[in-house]
């Protein structure tokens, strides 16, 4: 059984006690991780493709060390120029062993997802009643209100020509 897997913005195909070398991880060695965009997951002649990842898919490893890459130098030059630059770089790695693929099952964050959901409706709603409010304010006094609150408020009433009004001629626009 294998199991084609995002981790850490990288896919990698991983089976059960497969040793992968990723990008530095959070966490300690020994600790457990689980990664739950299982992109593509097979069993034999069963292969069962997410879209974009498999919903209830999951696997499970554990961190085993941290460590650094080989060093890896980056040339610039430019002929004739006198231009040259050298620079290494040594990339921040974490060992992990495969220790679990399940394909259904696993348990999701809902919570999260409800109140993702939750929140727009939220913002829809206090987005429908700001219109309501600026026509209350138009019967206030406008003289308090700022250059832009009144560009605002004209807008919402359709008023055309705005941009190159003034303050006064704003309110008189507003009031007549």
């Amino acid at each position: 059984m294998y199991a084609i897997v995002e981790i850490a913005g990288q896919q990698f195909k991983v089976a059960k006690d497969q040793k992968v070398f990723v990008h530095r991880l959070a966490g300690e060695e020994g600790d457990k991780v689980s990664f739950d965009k299982v992109l593509l997951a097979a069993d034999g002649e069963k292969v069962t493709l997410g879209a974009p990842a498999i919903d209830g898919a999951q696997v499970g490893a554990k961190i085993t060390r941290h460590l650094k890459g080989d060093k890896v130098i980056v040339f610039k030059k430019k002929r004739r120029k006198g231009y040259r630059v050298k620079n290494g770089h040594r990339q921040s790695l974490t060992e992990i062993v495969i220790e679990s693929i399940v394909t259904s099952g696993a348990k999701k964050s809902a919570p999260k997802a409800e109140a993702k959901k939750a929140e727009p409706k939220a913002k829809a709603e206090t987005k429908a009643a700001t219109p309501e409010k600026e026509v209350k304010t138009s019967t206030e006094d406008l003289s308090t209100k700022t250059v832009a609150e009144l560009k605002d408020m004209a807008k919402a009433k359709g008023i055309s020509g705005i941009s190159s009004m003034k303050k006064a001629d704003l309110i008189e626009a507003l009031q007549g």
